[in-house]
């Protein structure tokens, strides 16, 4: 049990981390399998190019968009924000486009992965560069006059000149050397984007610390008194179905008490709060809102405090 509550804190401590490396090993691994078991180059002139961009492209962009999907922000967001009452809730100007940068940040995590892995692998680009007639001009200067019509066959190892034959080794090395590029782009300007933020936070590394442990605990405790109150509702409704009496009055959050704490973050260096709940019952009047005041910006170094919702916290 203990060696489990090890595993387990260390999921909480590091869950980001580990949620990022686990995206990234699958996204590898399933592009290993698509171009081994998957793909087949057909070795066409006509189809070389757009079968290999696809397989390329297609996925990257499918996990993309799934990248947002999965994102509790990303729903944080949208949810409610065209219904007739959010007025002026989708126009939240500079704030909305820099948590839109934000939310696209992570979510090119998995395609940037899935798109270095195939370029290294060299087979999508190999039969999609074979393809190419402005590719296989310059690539096909100096050589026979055959090396245009067979360099679609080269994938397939079915070229007859074994000089033409020879290029899918410098297809190959040009794949891999474009991958190499693009995975030292993406950990450099990750770098400068994490230094950055870092940089500029208003607050300090160990209350940062101490935000993401109360953050936690908020969650925990949260869903723990929604779930509790959740089943003395139902029972109480259940109860007085069946014996046809009135139910007892039950103070439950209303739906604009919900939407106060289900919107967007921002921080004020003048009233400091952990999060929109913590924000909320503070509010100076019961009629107040807390959706925008003045001075509330966008910390990109805080947007794990949207990232947390009633669901996410690990259960036993």
């Amino acid at each position: 049990m203990e060696k489990f509550r090890a595993v387990l804190d260390l999921h909480l401590k590091h869950h980001s981390a580990l949620g990022y490396g686990l995206v990234t090993l699958l996204t590898a691994g399933g592009e290993r399998i698509f171009s081994t078991v998957v793909f087949q180059c057909p070795c066409s002139a006509t189809w070389n190019l757009p079968y290999g961009l696809v397989f390329l492209l297609v996925p990257a962009l499918a996990l993309f968009l799934l990248g947002y999907m999965l994102s509790a922000r990303t729903w944080r967001l949208l949810t409610g924000c065209c219904a007739p009452s959010a007025r002026g809730c989708c126009r939240s100007g500079l704030r909305g486009y820099l948590v839109c940068a934000q939310l696209s940040a992570a979510a090119a995590l998995a395609p940037l992965t899935w798109v270095a892995v195939a370029l290294l692998g060299g087979a999508f680009y190999e039969c999609a560069a074979s393809g190419s007639a402005a590719f296989a001009q310059r690539l096909c200067r100096g050589r026979p006059s055959s090396c245009v019509d067979e360099l679609p066959l080269v994938p397939c190892h079915q070229a007859k000149a074994s000089e033409v034959q020879d290029l899918l080794k410098d297809l190959k090395a040009q794949s891999q050397v474009l991958g190499w590029i693009l995975i030292a782009l993406v950990i450099i300007v990750l770098l400068i984007f994490t230094s950055v933020s870092r940089c500029l936070s208003p607050v300090s590394f160990l209350q940062l610390k101490f935000w993401k442990i109360y953050l936690e605990q908020e969650q925990q405790i949260l869903k723990s008194k929604a779930t509790e109150h959740a089943t003395e509702l139902a029972k109480e409704n259940v109860k007085c179905f069946f014996e046809g009496s009135r139910p007892k009055e039950y103070n439950t959050p209303s739906i604009k008490e919900w939407q106060q704490i289900s919107s967007l973050y921002t921080f004020n260096l003048k009233d400091q709060y952990y999060s929109l709940l913590h924000k909320y019952v503070n509010r100076k009047e019961k009629t107040h809102s807390i959706r925008s005041t003045e001075g509330d910006t966008v910390i990109p170094i805080l947007g794990f405090v949207d990232s947390t919702g009633i669901n996410s916290t690990p259960e036993l």
